[in-house]
């Protein structure tokens, strides 16, 4: 592809290096920049350096958050007694959208897959454990039905079946092989509230 200019050249090497954007899309975000107003543009471009300059990751359970505990940990209303254990931020907010989820979460940072090279000490499962203590009565597993969501769920259960607490599962109303964050709703709410006692 022949640019007009090096610094076109750089703006499309960049955005064609985030996920799902190909060089002509890159391309076509590119021109549109260009078409608007410096003062946009530069409101743009601020976003995220103020983004990556002042986020921060909560103290508890690793969601994004501007201060050391998230919205959600810092809230006196929600019941710090459950935790609701799920891969990323992104099923985090699926959960939230629904209105039916009142516990805390714990996001792992990723699943156990042997295939990748992901073992449990590349995710967060001792920060979990670590968590685990006499206020805490149930650990709900949130986890996509695939086969390293299940690898990741058997491997938490087996880590925390001799703390005496309460092991469940979000439903199975979720097709297997389904990713959670591109679940509806509705049938997340459902999953959620008909979540079932966890076992081998």
């Amino acid at each position: 592809m022949n640019f007009p200019s090096k610094l076109v050249e750089n703006a499309v090497e960049q955005l064609s290096s985030l996920p799902g954007i190909g060089k002509k899309s890159a391309l076509r975000l590119v021109l549109y920049l260009l078409k608007k107003d410096k003062l946009s543009v530069e409101k743009f471009g601020d976003a995220f350096i103020d983004l990556i300059n002042n986020i921060n990751y909560c103290s508890s359970c690793y969601s994004i958050s501007t201060s050391n505990l998230c919205e959600i940990c810092a809230n006196p209303k929600r019941n710090s007694d459950i935790i609701c254990v799920v891969e990323d931020i992104r099923v985090m907010m699926a959960i939230e959208s629904t209105g039916q989820y009142k516990g805390v979460y714990h996001i792992l940072g990723g699943l156990i897959s042997p295939i990748e090279g992901i073992g449990p000490s590349e995710i967060r499962v001792e920060e979990l454990i670590s968590r685990v203590n006499n206020n805490v009565t149930e650990i709900i597993f949130a986890l996509s039905t695939t086969m390293e969501g299940d690898t990741t769920n058997y491997y938490l259960f087996r880590r925390l079946k001799e703390y005496n607490i309460k092991i469940s599962s979000i439903a199975r109303g979720i097709s297997i092989g389904d990713e959670l964050e591109y679940t509806d709703e509705i049938t997340l709410a459902a999953a959620i509230s008909s979540r079932m006692p966890y076992s081998e």
